[in-house]
């Protein structure tokens, strides 16, 4: 695993004397209004920040004895403490008979798994409305949540699916009035949309494979626990959308033993909210699981990652436990930054969810609440350092992480195609371009899903499995997919294959670029460049686009990550590799969209011609490095002009091109030129088979 920090990035994450958060602030254990009186630093400028002033310095500020401390805090933290867990005003909000909710209510509804917005392609006035996230942990979908997806679509969204990134659905358009007929169809079919955004653990991943082995199936099985165990326990989900009635399959009891465990001084006592208390998290948590070797979940870009370790008999035994990824960023701040996780240690099997508890309360205690561009755990660790963060962590779990266990390769597995379960039934992997299921396809998955009453997996990278499928049914499921268009791997461009990219425009508030309508054709452009350079259709690079810099389609870890940062302008990151382990970097900045050639060509050209064996573009552009990169692109003519571009070998040996380059001297010519010339000759004079 690689990580790469630039500028003030890597200042803040190698001086320990910038702490993000003081280790003594512990305000949070309180769930009463006394939190307004904590104590907290106050921020300001010192001298060493006078020198760096995009740096954020927190230090404690003297005060008189016993005089209280208002806490700075961000409005969202204001917000929540006077919800009422996460009910008012978004109750009130949701019976008016505006199309649209105040600002208050579109925090709130975040938790719900909703975000307000609006056409913004629409002249004349906002058309709002609300787009819907669910939440599935492995991204398992049973068949009657599909279907009832796949109708709420129709009848109450824009008539697509969206596949995400985090192995979810999105469905977009849902009117406010429409609301709770949608969330409650959602509840009734054994879906939910609890937690899929806001200040809290986020949907889980794990790999989507419906593989029928001890490791997948234990990575599945902590997957879904590790959600429950952070799932919210106060009730405001079914409260606002099904009047209270929870529709809830039993939890197992190591789950809730976990969440009731005390000993260690993590919970709120009395609470309804016994691991979030009124306050949550600073910001959006999200974790990953999955088994050595599989990195289809982008392990290093979550907050924690998990590792299962298995015995020589393949049995599971524990866990390697990554902490501190995070992909978001502000554009041209420079003290936000993209982040790898890092090992955190060893646990055995039975200890995973309290320490995955553990490692969430101390982010809770010691989190930034005050400005949310720095209130991911990724800063907390990069200015703690991770042996801190780790003492403080084992406080709370109660015991000391052992050291991670060594692990094989990390490869991408994308699963795509028709395999084995390993159970006598068969999977079925379909790739979806950005995750958009529409027209065609979406009738045809409709019409394969429920004719053959088949569960989907969703991937994390934004494509469909379709699971248990007996033998007898593959020859004609694939000839019902391929006529709607969703062909086989083998019949897939390569470019398309592992290229990502989020919604961006028209619905998204935070695009400043296009992203997911904008990429069909910068992959027709990048393969176009391919065929000038003379790259085989069969390689690639992975390419993904997002259209701000919060990086929900994880750009930072593309060997080709585009970053909108402007109308028709990117930013260019370079030198992610294919297995997701290494971080890219700041290439080029506002490369306007027609421009696109002048960077790729290049950059293609030299990677098809300097690169070593097996070395991917990421691999390449890193060993040659961003400033002989730029000098590449900058001193960029063209193709050069020759025989060279068709890539001949005239030459077996070097004694004969010895001769043929020392009389092509007394013609004054090349070796080459020669040699072709008289290879011209020679077909010149060949006719009908026949040498005159």
């Amino acid at each position: 695993m690689t990580t790469s920090f630039t500028g003030a990035a890597a200042a803040v994450a190698k001086d320990s004397s910038i702490p993000t958060v003081p280790s003594s602030f512990s305000g949070l254990k309180s769930a009463s209004t006394s939190l307004l009186l904590c104590k907290r630093p106050q921020l300001f400028r010192s001298s060493a920040a006078a020198q760096h002033p995009s740096l954020i310095r927190a230090v404690s500020t003297p005060v008189k004895p016993d005089a209280p401390v208002e806490q700075k805090r961000s409005k969202v933290e204001i917000i929540k403490e006077h919800s009422n867990f996460i009910r008012y005003p978004l109750n009130e909000e949701l019976l008016t008979d505006a199309p649209n909710i105040n600002e208050s209510a579109i925090q709130l509804i975040k938790f719900h798994g909703s975000y307000q917005q609006y056409n913004r392609d629409e002249r004349g006035g906002r058309s709002y409305s609300f787009m819907l996230r669910t939440k599935n942990p492995c991204g398992k979908v049973s068949n009657e949540l599909y279907l009832a997806m796949d109708d709420l679509a129709d009848q109450f969204g824009i008539g697509t699916l969206r596949l995400t990134t985090r192995q979810t659905f999105q469905l977009h358009g849902v009117l406010k009035k429409d609301l709770k007929t949608v969330m409650s169809t959602i509840i009734k079919s054994m879906g939910s949309t609890l937690g899929a955004c806001g200040d809290l653990n986020r949907n889980v991943l794990a790999p989507a494979a419906p593989i029928h082995r001890k490791d997948y199936l234990f990575a599945q099985e902590t997957a879904e626990n590790i959600a429950a165990l952070l799932t919210p326990q106060s009730g405001f989900y079914y409260d606002m959308w099904v009047d209270g009635e929870k529709v809830m399959s039993a939890e197992p009891p190591e789950v809730v033993k976990a969440r009731n465990d005390n000993s260690h001084g993590t919970n709120f006592t009395d609470s309804p909210e016994p691991i979030y208390g009124t306050q949550f998290l600073p910001r959006k948590f999200k974790i990953a699981v999955t088994i050595p070797g599989d990195n289809s979940v982008d392990l290093f870009t979550n907050d924690i990652g998990v590792v299962v370790v298995s015995d020589a008999n393949g049995e599971p035994q524990g866990f390697n436990i990554y902490v501190g990824g995070g992909m978001g960023r502000t554009h041209r701040m420079e003290n936000t930054f993209p982040r790898l996780a890092e090992p955190l240690g060893y646990v055995p099997k039975e200890d995973i969810l309290y320490a995955v508890k553990a490692i969430v309360v101390t982010q809770r205690e010691n989190g930034r609440r005050d400005d949310r561009r720095y209130s991911r755990m990724k800063y907390l660790i990069s200015s703690w350092g991770i042996e801190k963060f780790r003492t403080v962590v084992e406080g709370y779990y109660g015991k000391k992480f052992q050291p991670c266990h060594e692990l094989p390769k990390w490869e991408f597995e994308s699963y795509l195609g028709w395999h084995e379960q390993g159970d006598g039934g068969l999977f079925c992997g379909l790739h979806v371009d950005s995750g958009r299921i529409k027209g065609a396809m979406k009738t045809t998955l409709r019409e394969v899903i429920e004719k053959y009453n088949l569960n989907v997996r969703i991937t994390p990278n934004q494509n469909i499995i379709l699971c248990d499928i007996r033998q007898a049914w593959k020859r004609p499921i694939t000839t019902v997919l391929a006529q709607g268009g969703l062909l086989q791997p083998r019949y897939v461009d390569p470019l398309n294959v592992t290229a990502m990219a989020c919604p961006a425009m028209p619905l998204c508030p935070l695009a400043i670029a296009e992203a997911e309508r904008g990429i069909p054709d910068i992959l027709k452009r990048v393969r176009a460049v391919f065929e000038k350079v003379g790259l085989k259709y069969k390689e690639s690079v992975v390419i993904r686009i997002t259209g701000c810099p919060n990086g929900c389609a994880r750009p930072y870890m593309a060997e080709l990550g585009l970053v909108g940062d402007g109308p028709n302008s990117y930013q260019f990151w370079l030198g992610g590799t294919p297995n997701q382990t290494t971080l890219a970097t700041v290439f080029k900045e506002k490369v306007k969209i027609h421009d696109l050639e002048k960077v790729l060509e290049p950059l293609f050209y030299h990677w098809k011609r300097k690169r070593l064996a097996k070395e991917s573009f990421g691999e390449f552009t890193n060993r040659m490095g961003k400033e002989k990169m730029l000098e590449l692109v900058d001193k960029w003519e063209g193709i050069p002009q020759g025989p060279s571009q068709y890539n001949l070998k005239l030459f077996a040996d070097k004694e004969t091109y010895e001769k043929v380059d020392a009389i092509a001297k007394l013609q004054d010519k090349s070796a080459q030129q020669l040699a072709m010339e008289i290879i011209r000759n020679f077909v010149a004079s060949n006719q009908n088979g026949k040498i005159e």
